[in-house]
């Protein structure tokens, strides 16, 4: 082989290699470039200071001063309940759960109240909103306002289901039948009411038979409760036309 042959293969090679330097370095960018799209880096989570101190001071200064904002007709309208027996439940969601107990936290600020804890968990239940959509007031983040939610129904069931979540004996019919016969509500045991429950997911086959008054469909739950708020009889998911008379006569016809 000549020195002019030797030459023109070692100039293609070098040309080749050059090439391929040049293509591996073309591909590399859009790999690099195609990562960095896919998985753009994480930003920093944003501390958002809700001054929970304020808004626990405007619920004392609203509802549980001696001297509140709004006066006991207003609280029962929006807490679905007298002042009185919200104390006497906070009191007892307190005592058996350490969450509602006041205490401070590795970093040494102290927690919220258990007053502000079970005030924001009404509030979600009375009026039956989101978890966020007391924020504004309360001042308190969705996840710990659903914490506190589920924390508080929890409690409730814990301390008081044995007497108020349970069927009614001997004992408690005659007692609650004389309370009425008393106020003239001779042979009536409790008051019957309804709550309807949108159901976003519903299936399509189902959704005639669950449309409530709305439009939409709703399962609703019913409930029978005497004067002191004991809870005798709790019926969920009943489909069709959702009154009382038609929910009292499934109920029957379920105990027969």
């Amino acid at each position: 082989m000549s020195h002019n042959e030797n030459s023109s293969s070692s100039n293609e090679y070098s040309e080749w290699e050059a090439w391929v330097v040049q293509n591996n370095r073309q591909l590399d960018e859009i790999i690099t470039k195609l990562l960095i799209e896919d998985h753009p880096p994480r930003a920093r989570r944003r501390y958002c200071d809700q001054e929970r101190k304020q808004g626990e001071a405007c619920l004392v200064e609203d509802y549980l001063v001696d001297n509140p904002t709004y006066d006991q007709a207003t609280f029962r309208r929006r807490f679905c309940m007298q002042r009185p027996l919200f104390f006497r439940i906070v009191t007892g969601v307190t005592a058996n759960d350490l969450y509602f107990q006041q205490r401070h936290d590795t970093t040494g600020r102290q927690s919220l109240s258990p007053l502000h804890k079970c005030t924001t968990a009404m509030r979600v239940l009375a009026y039956g909103t989101s978890a966020d959509a007391q924020d504004e007031y309360t001042r308190r983040s969705e996840i710990v306002t659903k914490d506190a939610l589920i924390k508080f129904i929890e409690g409730v069931i814990s301390c008081f289901g044995k007497k108020y979540l349970r069927r009614p004996n001997e004992a408690d019919l005659a007692r609650l039948l004389h309370v009425r016969e008393e106020r003239g509500f001779s042979g009536m045991m409790g008051s019957i009411d309804c709550m309807h429950w949108t159901w976003k997911n519903c299936p399509t086959a189902w959704a005639g038979q669950y449309a409530g008054r709305s439009g939409k469909p709703t399962i609703i739950l019913a409930a029978v409760a005497s004067y002191d708020l004991w809870i005798c009889h709790a019926f969920f998911g009943t489909p069709g036309t959702c009154n009382d008379i038609n929910i009292l006569h499934l109920k029957e016809r379920k105990t027969i």
